[in-house]
């Protein structure tokens, strides 16, 4: 399964993850009508399958409807590392305290699945594992388990995520959508 941002953003609210209204869009006209349903700040995201993003242009912060228009306007038809961009995500602004990153990946070697996750969201995970190896929490999980409610404390806790998020991590730890890959950055509060 290989999701753009907006489909993982509404898989997560299926299964009641707290997530911002994000609205698609294909041109500017609907980007505008998005920014204006939403209310308030919006920022425009590129919808395409490669990191680097933001660094490329493809995220705008817009303040009005107005503004959106125009951010969707430059990131339609972007190319982003060879992705050209044909959809954006008007999604609601936030107030970011602090970004957090956490993932699910398939672990081939060892035939199981490992998380990695840190408190240190907000830049290139690459970046974080090289550079502070030690804020990054790398915990197994075992392919037949899965992640049940003790596993997602364990995984918050090795992340020092907020305990709050442990309560939440238990009441949305069980997906019965098959993955190799589940990525949130940046998660935020």
């Amino acid at each position: 399964m290989d999701l753009y941002e907006y489909q993982a953003r509404d898989l997560f609210e299926r299964y009641e993850v707290p997530v911002l209204a994000g609205i698609i869009a294909d041109t500017p006209e609907e980007a505008r009508a998005a920014a204006e349903k939403i209310g308030g700040v919006v920022v425009v995201k590129a919808q395409v399958k490669v990191g680097g993003r933001g660094k490329a242009g493809g995220v705008k912060v817009a303040k009005n409807a107005d503004e959106a228009f125009a951010a969707a306007e430059a990131i339609l038809g972007l190319d982003i590392k060879g992705h050209v961009v044909k959809r954006v995500m008007v999604a609601a602004g936030a107030d970011i305290a602090q970004e957090f990153y956490f993932s699910v990946l398939l672990d081939r070697a060892n035939r199981s699945y490992l998380s990695l996750c840190s408190v240190e969201g907000g830049m290139e995970i690459e970046q974080l594992a090289v550079e502070k190896p030690e804020a990054l929490a790398r915990i197994e999980v075992d392919p037949i388990a899965g992640i049940d409610a003790t596993k997602a404390v364990e995984i918050a806790r090795a992340a020092n995520f907020p305990k709050n998020w442990s309560r939440r991590s238990q009441r949305s730890s069980r997906s019965s959508t098959p993955s190799t890959l589940v990525k949130t950055q940046p998660s935020s509060r």
